[in-house]
């Protein structure tokens, strides 16, 4: 019994001594405390690395940092502007005639535009075995036989790295990958409708392809080096010329993303070779790049881990952004080399709550805002400004809120002979008041502030702001649907909607001629019990004009399927701008970009000729009043034939502690880590802080234990006694 009070003292000993040294709940190696780590969670797993195939957010939060296109987007300017990158400039396209000749830009004569591009000299690629070499100049690891890899399961485990100098050549040849029979790029259909020759080099590759199967070398490295594509060809080391056909300016915002990233040819070779793939050494798996950061661990389960590239040859933080930035503290660092962070590390969190209390313990720098957590912590005050909550004022947390480059809507399939734009012109004006009723209706105002948490603003047309071509104030409203006044857009009431109802042939939700109610389907994926108040709320939203809605939903690839071929009737959809144009709005309702006539971004498959005529002008413009003037009228196409309920653009709410530094918004780059910077000794003071242990349970058990045990105690000492007596 001795030997049990000791052992139990000694254990509360213990957990006192521990509790003065380090904190207890830490999921991080002891090692790594006060070093220079950025710490974030990620929820979906990124499916693929590779720059022809990669295409989503969660994605580009790794590719960004690793891949360098020609271009990127200043970090602090608004709005957006184009910078260099990798190029030593933004280039200025030249526009040629059919015989080569130069001539104007506005030339009716102009059949191609063309792209110089010049890289900075002196670049290298990270370290990587697929550059290693021996001393004869041989590369290691280029012919590798089954025996070779059996001992190889990551990067790492190739003894040697090397590495060489960016060349233009890696960017064509990036380009050429586009066209890869084998990959399946979701710009490969509308960059070959303007790099020239792309399309013809698909099919070259495709036969190339096809010959290696039929000689028994499937899957054989298809070597692009050896094609040539008409429409890219380089000049000397640093340069490349891309050759376009006809006019389309918005190219140059292409140039920013990692489609046209380099990859070098030595990388699609090391990782071609037989085995590789079974091991996960693909590029969809590690990403070679010349940026900031290297990828060093993927386990996407559980950990992804970026560190500081050791070859990457440094850049300037902006020294210029706009009003507001300096005071801000964002032009502190301005001329300082990048990037200020060593490690970032990236892990997998499945449910909201475990992310959001490691957040508020100090163990992730970032956390976005779920519903669950809006109120604890958001507070909007009475103008409608968001700002902290109190409690999480007190720890420092501060708040970023943005109008993303985004739209979310209701779509009418213009196919559907019900809300479509088909038939006579009696059916499409009753179509066309039916879907402005229904627009009058959806009380997006109300959605945003149940369903959003605030975070959103009702939508006049499909071009966000900070897009060129959006009007605030009462000259942006959408007529169809509101009315000005006192300041600020107003939805028209319930009246208006059922009197267009009924010019529509439904008065009060009933079918005119038949006197059958009017039941509307919408098609979606939502189907679980989390579900249910939104469909409740869209079923509400029809009610108002006594129109059933019956709701149709199935699995997503279901779904797709319906929205692919136009059997869809209404649907909820959205879209994130890929680069900051009106072009990139408007071609969402280009009758040649339609669904399911060409499996296009026009999923409400709508078709209007003088809009369609509009469109071509705009979509090869530059900024100016002209544009903005064709622009104007072909939103007041869009508002009267209604072919979207024009939902909202989301505000996104982020939050962060006081000890990162340099955090700005930015909707169209992905390349934000190499700017940020922390302060690791002040957060490991506060996790600290935060994360005290709480000793007196310990104490109070181990009182309790000895207490319990006390009467054994003294038994057996009374039982010793008597022995001594007896003996």
């Amino acid at each position: 019994m001795r030997d049990f009070q000791v052992q139990a003292w000694l254990l509360l000993l213990a957990a006192l001594l521990s509790g003065c040294g380090e904190v207890w709940n830490n999921p991080y190696p002891t090692q790594d405390g006060g070093r220079n780590i950025l710490y974030s969670a990620f929820t979906e797993r990124p499916k693929h690395l590779d720059p022809v195939q990669s295409y989503s957010e969660d994605e580009a939060e790794f590719n960004a940092q690793i891949y360098e296109p020609p271009l990127q987007y200043h970090y602090l300017k608004r709005p957006y502007a184009l910078i260099p990158l990798a190029a030593e400039a933004v280039p200025r396209p030249r526009t040629v005639d059919a015989a080569g000749r130069d001539v104007p830009a506005d030339s009716p004569r102009v059949a191609h535009t063309l792209y110089e591009i010049r890289i900075r000299p002196g670049i290298l690629y990270q370290p990587h075995p697929a550059f290693a070499r021996d001393a004869a100049g041989k590369l290691l690891y280029h012919d590798l036989k089954p025996d070779d890899l059996k001992d190889i399961y990551s990067l790492r485990d190739f003894p040697q790295a090397g590495t060489r100098e960016l060349t233009a050549e890696d960017y064509l040849y990036q380009i050429k990958r586009l066209a890869h029979p084998r990959l399946h790029s979701p710009v490969f259909g509308l960059m070959s409708e303007y790099v020239v020759g792309l399309k013809e080099f698909a099919e070259t590759l495709k036969a190339e392809d096809k010959a290696l199967a039929d000689s028994g070398k499937k899957n054989a490295w298809l070597d692009l080096s050896k094609f040539p594509l008409a429409g890219v060809e380089p000049i000397d080391k640093y340069r490349y010329r891309i050759r376009i056909k006809g006019r389309y300016p918005q190219f140059a915002y292409w140039l920013a993303m990692n489609f046209f990233a380099p990859v070098p040819i030595e990388a699609d070779r090391f990782h071609a070779q037989p085995g590789m793939a079974e091991r996960n050494l693909t590029l969809d798996w590690y990403p070679i790049g010349t940026g900031p950061y290297m990828l060093t661990e993927n386990n996407p389960n559980a950990r992804m881990v970026l560190e500081r590239n050791p070859n990457y040859r440094g850049e300037a933080y902006p020294d210029e952004g706009e009003e507001g930035d300096r005071p801000a503290g964002l032009l502190a660092d301005a001329g300082r080399r990048i990037p200020f962070i060593d490690k970032v590390v990236f892990s997998r969190e499945r449910e909201g709550i475990p992310l959001w209390n490691k957040f508020l313990q100090g163990y992730y720098d970032f956390s976005g805002i779920s519903s669950d957590s809006f109120d604890q912590a958001v507070r909007i005050s009475v103008e409608g400004e968001a700002g902290v909550s109190p409690e999480m004022a007190a720890k420092g947390i501060k708040l970023e809120a943005s109008v993303g480059t985004a739209t979310r809507y209701f779509a009418f399939n213009w196919l559907d002979p019900v809300v479509g734009g088909q038939g006579d012109a009696a059916g499409r004006e009753r179509a066309k008041k039916l879907r402005q009723a229904i627009s009058i209706a959806l009380d997006w105002e109300e959605f945003i502030s149940i369903f959003a948490n605030g975070r959103g603003i009702p939508a006049q047309g499909p071009i966000p702001p900070g897009i060129f071509g959006f009007k605030a104030g009462g000259a942006g409203i959408n007529p169809v649907v509101y009315d000005w006044a006192d300041g600020a857009p107003r939805r028209k009431s319930i009246a208006t909607a059922k009197k267009l109802l009924a010019e529509a042939g439904y008065p009060d939700g009933r079918d005119a001629k038949s006197g059958q109610p009017l039941v509307l389907y919408l098609d979606t994926t939502d189907r679980g019990p989390g579900d249910k108040p939104r469909l409740d709320w869209y079923r509400k939203q029809f009610a108002k004009l006594d129109v059933q809605l019956e709701i149709r939903g199935t699995d997503y690839n279901r779904f797709q399927e319906k929205v692919r071929k136009g059997a869809a009737q209404i649907f909820v959809w959205g879209w994130n701008a890929d680069y900051p144009d009106p072009e990139n709005f408007l071609f969402l309702f280009h009758g040649a970009q339609s669904r399911s006539k060409s499996q296009g971004e026009n999923a409400a498959n709508y078709s209007s000729p003088e809009y369609d005529r509009l469109f071509e002008q705009v979509k090869h413009m530059e900024n100016g009043p002209a544009r903005q003037a064709l622009i104007d009228r072909m939103l007041v196409i869009l508002r009267e034939d209604a072919p979207w309920s024009f939902g909202f653009h989301p505000k996104d709410y982020s939050l962060h502690h006081g000890w990162v530094a340099n955090l700005k918004p930015n909707h169209m780059a992905r390349n934000g880590l190499k700017y940020q910077k922390i302060d690791a000794a002040r957060r490991e003071k506060k996790r600290a802080e935060w994360n005290r242990p709480v000793l007196w349970p310990l104490g109070l058990l181990v009182v309790v234990l000895a207490a319990s045990a006390a009467p054994a105690a003294l038994g057996w000492r009374r039982c010793e006694q008597s022995k001594g007596r007896a003996a």
